[in-house]
């Protein structure tokens, strides 16, 4: 159960930092709900996690994205568009936006959940993050959501590049190759997370050199999310366009 005192205090947070008074204050608190603090209802309570809004806001959050990126990439053909919208919507990206508002702070976890660090484990805030945007989408619908967020990741959308922007797996490798002679790689070197929406750790690599770690709902998309890491390790923006390299 939550208090009226947790749920006023969830209420003022949306509000100040999403810019969304919610209609229904329980759609909120679920969003915020991670299972380990579920598990830990006694038997006779039933207490609902967001493992299901955060399956329709990836939808609404992937769907949101396509349609800011085909409004500002008139002439981008589909690759090019699927490789912008991993790069927008990964989870080291969406912990970087769910940090920024704080988000953290407000998770409803379970004691082992939090005891081990979890108000700041990258797919625990990506995994929220995409609960709000379900449970935004459920109570003030899809203006309520664009809105919401564009503003998550405005600083990210508006660095995207042109036509010819390549996305940070292409760039690794174009660099790679011009400086080094060599192509990066990817391991999977972890794997978590119940089986309907798992969360893969890949570590990008030159030859036996660790270059970044990244995690991500899909191999590909955790690809991505180490190769941006190990751009950034390597000092180089994670998006640019070739002529500019």
């Amino acid at each position: 159960m939550i208090t009226n005192k947790e749920l006023a205090a969830l209420q003022r947070f949306a509000s100040s930092r999403l810019g969304h008074a919610f209609s229904d204050p329980q759609l909120l608190a679920e969003a915020l709900t991670h299972r380990s603090l579920a598990n830990e209802a006694p038997p006779h309570q039933s207490l609902r996690h967001n493992e299901r809004l955060e399956f329709l806001g990836d939808a609404v959050l992937g769907m949101l994205v396509a349609e800011w990126l085909m409004s500002r990439l008139p002439d981008a053909d589909e690759g090019e568009l699927t490789r912008l919208r991993a790069s927008l919507v990964c989870m080291n990206g969406l912990a970087g936006a769910a940090r920024s508002i704080e988000l953290g702070k407000y998770l409803r976890l379970g004691r082992g959940e939090e005891l081990s660090g979890g108000r700041d484990k990258d797919s625990l805030l990506a995994d929220a993050l995409e609960a709000l945007i379900g449970a935004i989408y459920l109570d003030g619908g899809l203006p309520a959501c664009r809105r919401v967020v564009h503003d998550l990741l405005a600083e990210r959308l508006e660095q995207l590049p042109g036509d010819h922007g390549l996305d940070p797996k292409s760039l690794l490798q174009q660099h790679l190759q011009r400086r080094a002679g060599t192509t990066p790689s990817y391991r999977v070197v972890g794997e978590s997370g119940p089986d309907h929406l798992p969360t893969f750790t890949v570590e990008a690599l030159a030859g036996n050199r660790h270059l970044g770690a990244g995690q991500g709902h899909s191999k590909k998309e955790a690809e991505q999310a180490a190769a941006a890491e190990a751009l950034k390790n390597l000092s180089l923006p994670d998006h640019i366009a070739p002529e500019d390299e």
